[in-house]
């Protein structure tokens, strides 16, 4: 039997195999864009190739040298773990976009921005799910919401609105509207899979508290707040814990909990909007 780490590898390996395949096999050929970091590489080795006749410069390579300073921002800021797993994502996506050669398999655009958008979106729900990132902008968003709680969804609108007003100016228009096509398929996917609310309610049933509350704050920068509950059936004195998360640290708090009460009941529901302090401050 594989250990969880083993397992988490094998999720990453495979989520990197279905981002170079969605990219060599169907988006770049078509002139149609991923969103964020890679979308932004995509379109980078487009203008390379296309414009200033610079042959040879890859969206691997592109993509591998913008997550490097991501990469030690990362490290310093959000913590060793989550982006050890999202260096070998990009690592692993980086060699299988050189290894996987660039072809068409359609000439139909529109399957190419959809069949795309949907591997693609498989790829990164997948990562997400096991509690690692495709690097970029996840790691940015995850830095940014560990230091002040800001709209992350704005700097992703930014870099996919530039990436699709670019893409239609250096191209026909009609290659915007694909690459807009692919990005709405692609987040149908990842919220599917995964979730792509950015801020996520924790409601955790235990008989366990004292020692949740210490597992969570010693890997979770999250204030807690702990109530008494007793059990309706049971009529068992527990205590229901409530903090609020970002969607980047969904696994890590389930791995937690797991790990201290794998008895507990948690309850995970979206968060539209919070007042206050998001965040458990270190004074």
């Amino acid at each position: 039997m594989f250990s969880l780490e083993a397992r988490r590898v094998v999720v990453v390996l495979i989520g990197a195999i279905l981002n170079a395949v969605a990219l060599n096999l169907f988006l770049i050929e078509a002139n149609v864009y991923a969103s964020g970091f890679t979308g932004v590489a995509q379109l980078l080795s487009s203008i390379f190739n296309d414009f200033l006749g610079i042959p040879g410069v890859s969206t691997g390579l592109i993509l591998f040298t913008f997550n490097i300073p991501v990469a030690i921002l990362g490290w310093y800021k959000v913590g060793k773990g989550f982006t050890i797993y999202s260096v070998v994502s990009v690592a692993f996506t980086t060699l299988f976009l050189e290894a996987i050669p660039v072809q068409q398999l359609s000439s139909d655009i529109i399957l190419n921005a959809v069949f795309g958008g949907v591997i693609g979106g498989v790829g990164v729900g997948m990562t997400l799910k096991w509690g690692a990132s495709t690097g970029g902008l996840d790691i940015v968003a995850m830095v940014l919401s560990r230091m002040k709680d800001r709209p992350i969804g704005t700097y992703f609108l930014m870099i996919n609105g530039a990436i699709i007003a670019i893409a239609g100016f250096l191209y026909e228009p009609e290659n915007a509207l694909y690459t807009l096509l692919t990005l709405y398929v692609t987040t149908r996917m990842i919220d599917a899979i995964h979730t792509r609310h950015e801020k996520l309610t924790a409601m955790i049933i235990t008989s366990k508290a004292a020692e949740l509350e210490k597992a969570i704050h010693a890997n979770l920068v999250r204030g807690i707040t702990t109530l008494p509950a007793r059990g309706a059936f049971t009529q068992q004195d527990k205590n229901m814990m409530v903090m609020v998360i970002t969607r980047y640290e969904l696994y890590d708090l389930e791995q937690i909990i797991n790990g201290v009460d794998p008895e507990a009941f948690t309850n995970i529901v979206q968060t539209t909007g919070i007042f206050g302090f998001f965040r458990k401050d270190d004074k």
